[in-house]
């Protein structure tokens, strides 16, 4: 397949959309339409080796139970659990972006950094969004004091039980790489201190 142009559609900041007019295998035009976190005008030409954005997979040391969030999502009209994460600013390293969003969305801090990822992408059929995963052993009491206006976020810790309770309940909504994450940690009894 040949991308012929990348058209920007919207000029926000911290999304934008994009129309790619592209040939397909058979030689057919085709349009696809895609959002970007990107302000540039082709994404698809300079995209960079920094993640977008962090997802921080938190196990707090003293109580060994793995930490989500549970946040408003204005897309979803409902909570979503999932895990702290956030915009990796300009200069930040991936470690940095996760150490600040952590304590902004839940008032825990990191102890140590047990592996990070590459950049990876969740959902390309509609973004080019790339996130990195940051594992952390974490300590420290949750609060909300530190989110930010536009955020509503309940920190939920999670034991194996609760983890199985959590994965059976049908009601919830959960973000995928946490679904993913929780049924490892189920599968899992030393979660916390196995190398990812």
């Amino acid at each position: 397949m040949i991308i012929n142009r990348v058209k920007k559609i919207t000029d926000f900041r911290f999304l934008n959309l994009f129309c790619a007019e592209y040939r397909d295998k058979n030689d057919r035009h085709k349009q696809w339409i895609f959002a970007s976190r990107s302000t540039r005008d082709n994404p698809i030409d300079n995209q960079s080796e920094t993640p977008d954005a962090v997802v921080i997979v938190p196990f707090h040391q003293k109580r060994k139970e793995l930490v989500l969030v549970k946040e408003f999502r204005v897309s979803l009209g409902g909570y979503q659990y999932g895990f702290p994460a956030g915009l990796i600013d300009r200069g930040e390293s991936i470690e940095q972006a996760g150490e600040r969003e952590l304590f902004e969305e839940t008032g825990l801090t990191i102890v140590r950094v047990i592996k990070k990822s590459p950049p990876v992408f969740s959902s390309s059929g509609l973004t080019d969004e790339a996130v990195g995963l940051l594992f952390v052993e974490c300590d420290g009491n949750p609060t909300d004091k530190y989110n930010k206006a536009s955020e509503e976020i309940d920190v939920v810790f999670l034991s194996i039980p609760a983890a199985k309770k959590i994965l059976n309940d049908e009601t919830i909504k959960m973000d995928v790489k946490t679904w993913i994450v929780v049924d490892g940690f189920i599968a899992q009894s030393n979660f916390g201190s196995r190398k990812v």
